[in-house]
């Protein structure tokens, strides 16, 4: 204890000391190290330009203001109307369900197509003039085309394929449409091309021969051992699959049911002026040259039809070169397999009868 007591003992200076209460008292001045402190002139290093903003700060901006009052309310339930808008692309499929073409003839044209470019429009004599319009177009026999084609009246084509025969296109001696004479930006007057198709059989009675025609228009050149639409220049209906193709060299758009035996199918290009014309300045991609509407008849009756500038998928579809009134177009009739049919060009042998 005695130790203890001499190291803790009563010191008056001592906090905790018996005297602690009565002798401490605060310093009059700070420590010596802090009596001749400043703080530093002017902004730190590297700041020499700055000066404070005499603008508020972003949370204050609108404090001044008289018009802090809240947005009116939108009512989000609300559909704003839609007709208007362009639809959207129809979606094509990537095969067809009953196409009979392989890979190595579709190679083959997609290379024929590219060392031939379309050719020009050319201007008509009267006599060829006059017979499109009379309907008097005879059907032109392509070296891959297996059959026989006669024809049974003035305006009227009957063939017949052999079972079992590959792709062929049979295109009309001359053109349905001619771009130099025909043209609505040329007559200032709309301009319709039709013919109709009357399907007898398919396969030739022979059972499962795998059999179909389209009904289409090319522009040409076109490789004829190539459905009409497959190739650039060209659309069609297929009657197996009930599709439309434009340019297409996949598995079309959904479009219609498929065509049968007995039926009678027509399929008509309308071109007119279109309702805005193209402005001074707009290219050519911005503003179709012409308004075309592509039309489909089963039996007499219009039953379906597409704007050939509708809006399109961007990743699938090629465009419409060749279609839209710049260039001469061919009625196109593809076939596989057995087929009997007949083809009428003239207007009073049709079994639809336009307005």
């Amino acid at each position: 204890m005695g130790l203890f007591k001499s190291l803790k003992g009563d010191h008056p200076d001592t906090v905790g000391g018996e005297g602690s209460q009565q002798n401490y008292s605060p310093p009059s001045a700070p420590p010596p190290s802090h009596q001749n402190y400043a703080a530093p002139p002017g902004p730190p290093p590297g700041r020499s330009g700055f000066l404070p903003s005499s603008y508020p700060l972003p949370s204050h901006a609108h404090a001044h203001q008289n018009n802090d009052a809240p947005p009116s309310y939108h009512d989000w339930t609300i559909i704003e109307d839609t007709a208007l808008l362009p639809p959207p692309p129809s979606l094509g499929h990537e095969t067809s369900p009953s196409g009979n073409a392989n890979l190595s003839d579709a190679d083959r044209a997609h290379e024929w197509c590219r060392l031939r470019p379309l050719i020009k429009p050319h201007q008509p004599t009267p006599a060829q003039h006059d017979s499109v319009k009379n309907g008097d177009m005879p059907l032109v026999k392509p070296r891959e085309y297996q059959g026989t084609i006669t024809m049974s009246r003035s305006g009227s084509w009957s063939g017949s394929t052999a079972p079992g025969g590959r792709d062929a296109c049979l295109l009309s001696s001359l053109p349905c449409y001619f771009a130099a004479a025909d043209s609505p930006l040329l007559t200032g007057k709309k301009k319709t091309m039709y013919f109709e198709v009357r399907v007898k059989s398919y396969g030739r009675g022979r059972g499962g021969d795998s059999s179909s025609l389209a009904l289409g228009y090319c522009a040409v050149p076109y490789p004829t051992w190539r459905m009409p639409g497959w190739e650039r220049g060209s659309l069609a209906v297929h009657g197996d699959d009930g599709r439309r193709y434009v340019n297409d060299t996949w598995g079309g758009k959904d479009f219609t049911n498929a065509i049968k035996p007995g039926e009678t199918v027509g399929l008509g290009m309308e071109f007119s002026i279109p309702d805005t014309p193209p402005q001074y300045g707009s290219s050519p991609a911005q503003t179709p040259s012409m308004k075309v509407e592509v039309f489909f008849t089963r039996n007499g009756t219009r039953e379906a039809g597409w704007n050939l500038h509708e809006e399109l998928d961007a990743q699938n579809d090629l465009g419409v070169d060749g279609l839209d009134g710049q260039f001469d177009l061919y009625a196109a009739i593809g076939l596989f397999g057995g087929v009997e049919f007949e083809t009428n060009f003239q207007r009073h042998l049709w079994l639809w009868q336009p307005l």
